[in-house]
C-alpha cells in the first residue's frame, strides 16, 4: 500500500497539468449539472489565461535557477527534467486558476478541487522542481487570473437577479397540491442525482406524474394536470428541459395557476435566469411560497395575409427566444446529431454547416422588405451585446430584445469580422431594437421558426408581442 502511495504521488508530479485539469472539466462538464458545467467553463477559461500569463511573462522575465533535485530523496523524483525556468511554477498556476474559477462559479465543486489543486502543487515541492517561493507566486498568479477573468465575465452571484414583481403564491412546505409532470426525455446530460427522488425527499405530498409518449402528446399530459391543479388550488410543475417548460406556458395561463421549474434539460435558459439552477432550489421557493411574475412572449398568427392554405389560429408562447431564418436551422442538426456525439459537439458542427450552406431568407419585418440571415426575438432584454443572447436582469420588463444579422453582398464574412472585432454595432450588416411587438409577413412557404428551442411551421404572417406579467413563477428568496 505505501508503495502504491509513493508510485501516485510520483505520478501526480509528473502528470500533465493541462491534460489533467481539462479532464476533470470534461466529467464536469458531462456529470456535474448547469451549475458543474458553467464551473467548468470557468475554471478552464482561467486556466487558460494563467498559463499564458506564466509562459509569456514570468517564466521569460524573470531568470532563476531550479533547485538541484539532486538534494531530494530518489522517489521523490520528477520523471522527466524540465526544461524550463522555475518562477513562478506553470503547475500551481494553472491548478490555482482551474480550482478558484471553478469555486467562484461554485463553491462545492471549489471545495472538492481544492485538495487536488494543493496536492499538484505540494508535489511540485516535493519532487525537488520547485522550491516554496516559486510554487506560492504560481499560485498566487493562478488566482489572480480567476478573478480577472471573473472581472470580464461576472458570475451568475454576481449579476442582480430578475427579483421583481414579487407577487404571493402558495406556500407548499410538504408538497400538498403541487403536481410535477417530469419528462425524463429532456435533455442530453446524464445528471449525478434522482431529480424525483430529490423532489420527494424535499416535498414528500407532491404528486409526479411521470411522462410517457405512449400516453399522449405533453401538451395534453400538462393540460389535464392544470385542470386538477386549478380545481384543487395548486401548483403545476414541470420538469424539464426550455422545450418542456415551454410546453407547460399554455396550460399555466389558461388555467391561471402558478408554476413551478424544475431544471431537467441540457441548458435550462429559463430556469437559469429564474435563479432556479437545482432541484433543491425550486423546492425551497414552493416551501416558502416565493414567487415573482414574468412575461410571455407571444407569436400570434395574422389572418388573410399570405398565400391561401396557410392557416394558423392558435398562438404559440415563449419564454426564452423566437427566430427565423438561420437559427431553426442550427436547432434541427444540434437535434439530429446531439444523441450520437454530445450537445457542444453538435452545435459547432450545426454552425459550421449554416456557415456553409445556409441562405438569407426574404420576408417584410415592421413594412419594409429584409433580406435576412437570422431574426432573433428575446422575452425581456438581454444583457450581451452581441448577435447570441447570455442572461436577462429582469423577466418582466415588457421588452422584446430583437436583433437582426441582414443579408447581402459578404453579409457572413462582414458579420464574422465585425463580430470578432467587437463592433457589430457599428456595422450595417446587423440591427438591434427593443420594441413592445413586431409584425412579419411575407414569410416563405416552409419557412421554420424556433422557439425555446422547439422547431415548428411558420405561419404566413405572424405579430410577435408580450403578455406583460402573465406567468406566476417559483423561484428561491435572493436566488
Amino acid at each position: 500500500m505505501k508503495d502504491l502511495l509513493r508510485h501516485g504521488a510520483r505520478r501526480l508530479r509528473g502528470a500533465d497539468h493541462r491534460l489533467l485539469f481539462c479532464g476533470i472539466a470534461a466529467g464536469m462538464w458531462g456529470f456535474g449539472g448547469v451549475r458543474g458545467r458553467r464551473a467548468a467553463v470557468r475554471g478552464v477559461t482561467s486556466l487558460a489565461l494563467a498559463s499564458a500569463t506564466v509562459n509569456a511573462l514570468g517564466r521569460h522575465a524573470v531568470g532563476q535557477s531550479r533547485p538541484a533535485q539532486e538534494a531530494a530523496p530518489l522517489l521523490r523524483h520528477l520523471p522527466r527534467k524540465p526544461l524550463t525556468g522555475p518562477y513562478p511554477s506553470a503547475h500551481a498556476a494553472s491548478a490555482a486558476a482551474f480550482a478558484t474559477g471553478a469555486a467562484l462559479e461554485s463553491a462545492g465543486w471549489g471545495a472538492a478541487l481544492a485538495p487536488v489543486a494543493a496536492s499538484l502543487a505540494y508535489s511540485r515541492v516535493r519532487g525537488g522542481g520547485r522550491a516554496p517561493r516559486d510554487v506560492l507566486v504560481g499560485a498566487a498568479l493562478g488566482v489572480g487570473a480567476a478573478y480577472a477573468v471573473r472581472g470580464m465575465v461576472p458570475t451568475r452571484a454576481q449579476l442582480p437577479p430578475p427579483a421583481r414583481p414579487r407577487v404571493d403564491a402558495p406556500a407548499l412546505p410538504e408538497g400538498e397540491g403541487l403536481v410535477v409532470v417530469v419528462n425524463p426525455s429532456s435533455g442530453a446530460q446524464p445528471q449525478l442525482a434522482d431529480p424525483v427522488r430529490q423532489l420527494k425527499a424535499a416535498l414528500p405530498r407532491a404528486e409526479v406524474v411521470l411522462y410517457e409518449e405512449e400516453a399522449g402528446a405533453l401538451p395534453k399530459v400538462l393540460e389535464e394536470a392544470a385542470r386538477d391543479v386549478a380545481r384543487r388550488g395548486g401548483v403545476l410543475g414541470v420538469c424539464g428541459g426550455d422545450g418542456t417548460v415551454n410546453a407547460a406556458v399554455a396550460p399555466a395561463l389558461r388555467f391561471k395557476v402558478p408554476l413551478m421549474v424544475l431544471p431537467g434539460g441540457t441548458f435550462n435558459h429559463f430556469a437559469a435566469d429564474l435563479g432556479v439552477d437545482t432541484v433543491a432550489d425550486a423546492c425551497a421557493a414552493v416551501a416558502e411560497g416565493s414567487a415573482v411574475r414574468a412575461d410571455v412572449g407571444r407569436i400570434k398568427p395574422l389572418a388573410g395575409i399570405g398565400p391561401a392554405g396557410r392557416t394558423h389560429t392558435e398562438p404559440s408562447y415563449f419564454l426564452n427566444t423566437f427566430s427565423l431564418g438561420s437559427y431553426p436551422d442550427l436547432v434541427r442538426s444540434r437535434e439530429h446529431w446531439s444523441p450520437k456525439i454530445g450537445g457542444p459537439p453538435a452545435t459547432l458542427l450545426g454552425v459550421l454547416q449554416i456557415l456553409r450552406t445556409g441562405r438569407p431568407l426574404r420576408a417584410v419585418v415592421n413594412g419594409r422588405l429584409r433580406s435576412i440571415w437570422l431574426l432573433f426575438a428575446g422575452n425581456g432584454a438581454y444583457r450581451s451585446v452581441g448577435i447570441a443572447p447570455v442572461r436577462r436582469h429582469d423577466l418582466a420588463d415588457g421588452l422584446l430584445d430583437v436583433r437582426i444579422a441582414h443579408g447581402g453582398y459578404f453579409a457572413r464574412s462582414r458579420l464574422l469580422a465585425a463580430a470578432l472585432a467587437g463592433q457589430l454595432t457599428r456595422t450595417r450588416v446587423y440591427a438591434a431594437a427593443r420594441p413592445q411587438r413586431l409584425v412579419i409577413s411575407a414569410l416563405p412557404e416552409g419557412t421554420q421558426m424556433a422557439y425555446d428551442g422547439e422547431v415548428a411551421a411558420a405561419p404566413a404572417a405572424l405579430l410577435i408581442d408580450k403578455l406583460p406579467e402573465a406567468l406566476t413563477v417559483y423561484r428561491p428568496t435572493g436566488g
